[in-house]
């Protein structure tokens, strides 16, 4: 097998792809192992290291809750929320309304009185 610095699909056929494929995942799995082994270290010689446990734990608490809401809670229905949205908007046309509402029965109840009247009204 010959050794190419060539990182591109013409280097070799589907067998030594396969090859360095598995070399790479296993040198990033190596070093990955290595890098949490020196963390973990570090971490055992720390003289706080329950009350770093505890934060830890109280965060992955605050994820798991945070994660479940996320996908547990199903949004509401579209057509609820627009319907709640026509209700409000219904209720506070209603409560502005009120004084208009007054305003236009005076109106309709001097318009069903006659011509005659407003005219003398007018006067």
């Amino acid at each position: 097998m010959e050794r190419t610095t060539d990182t591109g699909k013409g280097a070799g056929g589907p067998g030594e792809q396969a090859v360095l494929l598995a070399a790479g995942i296993a040198d990033l799995a190596v070093t990955t192992v290595g890098a949490a082994f020196t963390s973990v270290r570090g971490l055992l010689r720390r003289s706080d290291t329950a009350e770093l446990a505890a934060e830890a734990e109280q965060d992955l608490i605050a994820r798991g809750r945070l994660a479940l809401d996320r996908y547990t809670t199903a949004p509401p229905a579209h057509l609820e929320v627009l319907a709640r949205h026509v209700i409000a908007q219904r209720d506070g046309d209603r409560t502005g309304d009120d004084n208009r509402a007054g305003d236009r029965d005076r109106a309709g109840v001097s318009d069903r009185i006659g011509d005659g009247d407003r005219i003398g009204d007018r006067a």
